[in-house]
C-alpha cells in the first residue's frame, strides 16, 4: 500500500464532520513536525462550535525564498442516511478500483497527497529555495466563520508573505489534472422585504398585496444584463431561491412578502454597483421595502503565470493532459486566500461523488496527485534556485 493510500484511508477513519477534526490535524502535523515544520494551532470559535486551525511552515535558509502554500479543509458534509451507504461512510472500504468514504474525495485524498509529496521533496532535497506552508481547518464545509479566515487574518497582521498557493478542493472532471480552478465567482445574498397591507381577499382596496407589487420589479430584474463576463469567467448571474408570503390562509391577503436571492459575481461587477443597480428597480417601482445583503466572498482570478505555468506543467508531465482552466463552480476557502495571496489555484481528484451517499475516489489516480504537487515544489524551487 502506498503512503499517499495509507494516510488517505487514516483521515477517512476519522469522524471529523464539520466543525470536528476528530485528530485529522493532529495526524497531519504528527507527519510534518519531523520534516523540519513548526506547526501551530489557531483553534477559534466558541465551544458549542470549536474550529480546529494549523498554520505549519518549513522556512527555507535561503534570504530571497518565496513560500508556497498547501491549503483546505479536514472537515467533512454529514453523511444524510447511513442505511443508503454500501459500508459505513468512515471505513475506508475498496471495490472495484475506488476507495470509499466520506471525504475520500472531499478532501482527505488532497491532503494526504499534499503530506507525502512534501516528504518525498524534503528527502531529495536538503537546502530548497522555497518556504513550504500548510494551511488547514475544519470549518470550510460550515460557516467559514472561524476557520481560514480567521488564520489569513492573523497572518496579515503578522505580516507573513505568501506567494503561492495550491487549494486540494477536487476539481477534476474525468481525470485528475483535467480542470484547475485559476479563480473563484464571488457571491452575494440578499434578503428583500416588500411590505404592504394585510387585509381580507374579499376587500383588495382596503389593503396592498406585496406580491402584486412585487411582480413587475421582479419581471424587470430577471431579464437584466448585469454584466457580460470576461475571457475568464461568464458573465454576472441573479437568481431567486426563494419567495415566501402569507398567513397559510386562502382569504388573507399578505402584508409582508420576502424575497432571498443571489448574485454569482465576476470581476466585471463590483458588490457595491450590483446593489446600486438593484436597488435603483425596486425604488423606481416605488416598493416600501427592506433589505439585508451577505457578502459570502468576492471573486478572485489567477492568471497565468508562475503558479498556473508550475501546476500545468506538472500535470502535462505526470499525466499527458493539457489541463483546463476554469473557474466555474461553487465558492472555496480560496476566496480568503486570494485576500493575503496573490496567486490562488484549487486542484484536486474528480469532484463527481462529492457531497454525495457512497463518496468515492479511484485508487489510480492517488499516486499521480501526490506526484503533481511534489514536481510544482520541484520546479517552483528550481526557479529561485
Amino acid at each position: 500500500m502506498s503512503r499517499t493510500l495509507q494516510l488517505t484511508e487514516q483521515l477517512i477513519s476519522r469522524p471529523s464532520v464539520t466543525p470536528e477534526d476528530a485528530g485529522c490535524l493532529d495526524l497531519i502535523a504528527s507527519r510534518l513536525t519531523p520534516l523540519g515544520f513548526a506547526c501551530e494551532r489557531m483553534d477559534s470559535g466558541p465551544d458549542t462550535f470549536r474550529v480546529s486551525n494549523l498554520w505549519a511552515v518549513k522556512r527555507s535558509a535561503h534570504a530571497k525564498a518565496k513560500t508556497l502554500v498547501f491549503a483546505g479543509h479536514t472537515d467533512v458534509v454529514p453523511t444524510g442516511p447511513l442505511d443508503q451507504w454500501t459500508q459505513d461512510p468512515f471505513t475506508p472500504t475498496h471495490r472495484h478500483g475506488m476507495l470509499y468514504g466520506r471525504g475520500s474525495s472531499d478532501m482527505k485524498a488532497s491532503l494526504a497527497a499534499m503530506v507525502v509529496a512534501c516528504e518525498e521533496f524534503t528527502a531529495a532535497c536538503a537546502d530548497p529555495s522555497i518556504n513550504i506552508a500548510f494551511l488547514l481547518t475544519s470549518d470550510e464545509e460550515g460557516p467559514a466563520l472561524d476557520g481560514t479566515v480567521v488564520v489569513c487574518n492573523t497572518l496579515k497582521a503578522r505580516g507573513e508573505r505568501l506567494d503561492w498557493c495550491i487549494v486540494g478542493e477536487p476539481t477534476s472532471v474525468q481525470r485528475t489534472g483535467d480542470m484547475i480552478k485559476n479563480g473563484r465567482r464571488g457571491t452575494m445574498s440578499g434578503k428583500l422585504t416588500v411590505k404592504g397591507v394585510q387585509g381580507h381577499i374579499a376587500y383588495p382596496q382596503l389593503a396592498q398585496n406585496p406580491i402584486h407589487l412585487l411582480s413587475p420589479a421582479l419581471a424587470e430584474l430577471v431579464t437584466i444584463e448585469w454584466d457580460r463576463g470576461n475571457a475568464f469567467f461568464p458573465p454576472t448571474s441573479w437568481q431567486v431561491s426563494n419567495i415566501h408570503a402569507g398567513t397559510g390562509a386562502s382569504n388573507v391577503i399578505p402584508g409582508a412578502c420576502v424575497v432571498d436571492f443571489n448574485f454569482r459575481f465576476c470581476t466585471e461587477s463590483t458588490p457595491e454597483q450590483l446593489q446600486q443597480r438593484l436597488c435603483a428597480v425596486l425604488d423606481k417601482h416605488g416598493l416600501n421595502y427592506d433589505l439585508a445583503w451577505t457578502i459570502g466572498g468576492l471573486p478572485f482570478l489567477t492568471t497565468p503565470g508562475d503558479l498556473v505555468g508550475a501546476v500545468q506543467t506538472a500535470i502535462r508531465d505526470e499525466t499527458g493532459l493539457d489541463t483546463e482552466l476554469s473557474t466555474t463552480g461553487g465558492t472555496s476557502d480560496g476566496r480568503f486566500i486570494a485576500q493575503v495571496c496573490p496567486q490562488v489555484i484549487e486542484l484536486g481528484p474528480c469532484n463527481a461523488t462529492i457531497h454525495k451517499i457512497d463518496e468515492c475516489v479511484p485508487v489510480a489516480d492517488l499516486e499521480p496527485l501526490k506526484n503533481i504537487y511534489r514536481r510544482v515544489l520541484e520546479q517552483l524551487n528550481r526557479a529561485l534556485a
